[in-house]
């Protein structure tokens, strides 16, 4: 399963962005997974749940969202919207066509604090 893989290179890229730019938390990590890009969502949201204890991430709402996969089909000399990579173009039926859109796996956004989470302030309040 190369999703939990995946899941700790999210991970290690978030980590690495809030050593560097110094932020506590995420309260909230936008991921998009484009329809073509051989992720499986479940496996990487699975994997991410099972990461993320004890990093930036314990706690943060997670979002994956699924853009569609789009070609440019040579004969038609048009973009077109396909499921997988061995759709046939939709107006042709050629197969002569190119990936152009919802191939990648990329953090979109984070939402991330300073401080700590709540129950870690009120935690360390009574040591």
């Amino acid at each position: 399963m190369h999703e939990l893989s995946l899941a700790g290179g999210v991970l290690r890229l978030v980590e690495d962005a809030a050593q560097r730019e110094g932020f506590a938390r995420v309260s909230r990590l936008q991921l998009e997974a484009g329809a073509l890009s051989g992720v499986e969502v479940r496996a990487l949201r699975f994997g991410l749940d099972a990461l993320r204890p004890g990093t930036v991430l314990a706690g943060a709402e997670i979002v994956i969202d699924e853009p569609p996969g789009t070609a440019w089909c040579l004969p038609c000399a048009q973009s077109v919207a396909i499921r997988s990579r061995a759709d046939a173009c939709p107006r042709c039926g050629g197969h002569q066509i190119q990936p152009t859109g919802g191939t990648e796996l990329r953090v979109v956004d984070l939402w991330v604090h300073d401080d700590p989470a709540p129950e870690t302030a009120s935690t360390n309040e009574e040591s």
